[in-house]
């Protein structure tokens, strides 16, 4: 394998990385999104039970039943808290997930920039042999002609 063959072999393996880090960061954003989404449902089921309530305690409750209303309050707000615990995590996530992306990706640019200067020098090391050896091949025809020419006037 040559030496551009094993870069762009490398180059092949942090494309893929990077590929793997952005499918990453697109599961994390969907579950962010359906964490969200859960945390709107409570927030809209808080509201819904607060409007009944609302509705209800205005023809007056007795205490057992506030007690109750109270306790599931207070389960509900439980869940929205634990709920925010989770999108901060979520969101947490991503940002790690984005930066794995920029290294990646990073890393990426880096090598692809590496492997096209190590073409460009073999190019122009290719391009230099050439022409040393077109110079000795004209260097032998004109020695050759000199010689002939000079054996000629002899």
């Amino acid at each position: 394998m040559t030496q551009i063959q094993t870069l762009n072999k490398v180059v092949e393996l942090a494309e893929k990385r990077r590929d793997e880090a952005l499918g990453a960061m697109a599961q994390q954003q969907r579950e962010l999104q359906v964490a969200q989404d859960q945390m709107d449902q409570l927030q809209s089921y808080a509201q819904e039970a607060e409007a009944r309530w609302a509705a209800r305690s205005a023809v007056g409750v007795d205490a057992t039943l506030l007690m109750h209303h109270r306790e599931f309050m207070h389960k509900i707000h439980h869940a929205l808290e634990f709920q925010r615990g989770v999108l901060t995590d979520r969101t947490r996530l991503i940002d790690s997930a984005q930066e794995q992306v920029h290294l990646a990706e990073r890393d990426l640019a880096g090598l692809r920039k590496f492997t096209e200067r190590k073409q460009q020098a073999i190019l122009h090391k290719a391009q230099r042999q050439d022409q040393k050896n077109t110079d000795e091949m004209a260097l032998s025809i004109h020695l050759r002609q000199s010689l002939a020419q000079a054996q000629a006037r002899t």
